[in-house]
């Protein structure tokens, strides 16, 4: 079968692959749609340390049920239109031990340590699979990447009476950005490019902020009375914004780091004690899936305006060339597989 395979940095090419081995336990996919993530990006650009290769990437996953193994439950039928969750977890570490397997310290993630959905078929096991019988196509895809937002979301215990402040308006924030506004929250998005700001809007920012046109942390004093946000959501990954969320959250405030830096962070830590804060990274997602499929199937609002553009399978590599040499143009990119 076809997949695309990433030989080395910045090298994209369609290669020919072993069919999947269908296990006992386990679901045949047929890929429909693939979303390219971040971590892709960086995989691509030969920045990931974790990424060898070649690789087969995607983890955002669209897809029909092919096949069944014998001890499949009955609840997953051939040609139900399904997710799927793209972690794994060893049981045994300490993170598992406690119940967070998001954070298994030996998770292998598809596309990132393992190979991963952007070929014609995968097999995984079924506790993996998540139908849907409302969602279709693209709107399946973007399961994976709201739910990381929506995690943070929960790891900053947002409610009804908070207000949330989300840093970085790319799929993973605006994820935060919808969670949080479907908790009650009072959100402010910030970026840097009107029209995420102008998706974030349309998934339930309350008021948005550009920070290359005006001081950011003087508008978020003006929004808060001067108290700061009750939750700060780090979606960047970039020095600056690291310190713009400990300095925007309100005393007794909570942070939530889901952007990788690519470099150190100085912090005045003066800030963490005084304010006595919680800063808490957030990393993939935890049993949230089901959420968030109920959010997309409610349809209250326009999820599937995330994709800017929707690529061929054969036009891969120009997917790649074309979000790496341009990223501030794109929120989601999906490969059409199928």
């Amino acid at each position: 079968m076809k997949a695309i395979s990433l030989v080395r940095p910045k090298q994209v090419e369609i290669t020919d692959v072993p069919e999947p081995e269908l296990g006992r336990e386990d679901v045949l996919i047929k890929i429909g749609w693939v979303g390219l993530c971040g971590s892709d990006l960086n995989a691509y650009r030969g920045l990931s340390p974790i990424v060898t290769y070649p690789r087969i990437p995607g983890h955002e996953v669209s897809g029909m049920v092919a096949e069944v193994g014998p001890g499949v439950p009955e609840g997953i039928q051939r040609g139900a239109r399904v997710t799927v969750s793209p972690y794994s977890h060893c049981g045994l570490c300490t993170a598992c031990r406690v119940g967070r397997t998001n954070c298994c310290r030996y998770n292998q993630t598809l596309g990132v340590q393992r190979d991963g959905a952007l070929a014609e078929r995968i097999a995984i096991h079924h506790s993996k699979v998540l139908p849907s019988e409302r969602l279709f196509g693209a709107e399946l895809a973007l399961v994976e990447p709201l739910s990381v937002g929506y995690h943070a979301a929960n790891r900053g215990r947002v409610a009804e009476t908070d207000c949330v402040l989300v840093l970085g308006c790319g799929t993973v924030g605006l994820g935060a950005v919808a969670a949080a506004a479907r908790k009650g929250a009072d959100v402010i998005a910030l970026d840097v490019h009107d029209a995420k700001l102008d998706l974030a809007r349309k998934l339930g920012a309350t008021h948005t902020v550009n920070s290359t046109r005006e001081d950011a942390g003087a508008r978020i004093a003006d929004l808060t009375g001067g108290n700061g946000v009750d939750v700060a959501v780090e979606a960047v990954g970039l020095p600056a914004t690291y310190r713009m969320a400990v300095e925007a959250v309100a005393y007794a405030g909570r942070v939530v780091c889901i952007g990788y830096a690519k470099e150190d962070v100085a912090f005045e830590t003066r800030l963490f004690v005084s304010k006595e804060l919680d800063i808490m990274g957030s990393r993939n997602s935890l049993r949230v899936f089901p959420a968030v499929i109920r959010m997309l199937e409610e349809r209250q609002r326009p999820f599937t305006d995330l994709v800017t553009r929707v690529m061929p399978f054969a036009d891969s590599a120009q997917a790649f060339a074309d979000w790496s040499a341009a990223p501030g143009k794109f929120t989601k990119i999906l490969v059409r597989v199928a």
